[in-house]
């Protein structure tokens, strides 16, 4: 399937992905992110269950605080 990560195209295999196994495919370890699917933000307790499917636009951003 092909999808849009951060704005760059992406192949993956298969027809979907969770969030869950796409971070961990591309080893996003930061603990504070977002996540978008087609602009809808995902919350972390769906990662597990909310899909990613082949055209999707996937935005994942780091969280960073300072002072």
């Amino acid at each position: 399937m092909k999808i849009s990560l951060n704005n760059n195209p992406e192949t993956l295999e298969g027809t979907s992905i969770t969030v869950n196994q796409l971070l961990k495919l591309k080893n996003f370890t930061f603990k504070m992110l977002i996540i978008k699917i087609n602009g809808r933000l995902i919350q972390k307790e769906d990662y597990g269950t909310a899909t990613i499917q082949d055209g999707d636009d996937v935005t994942v951003m780091h969280l960073i605080s300072g002072g």
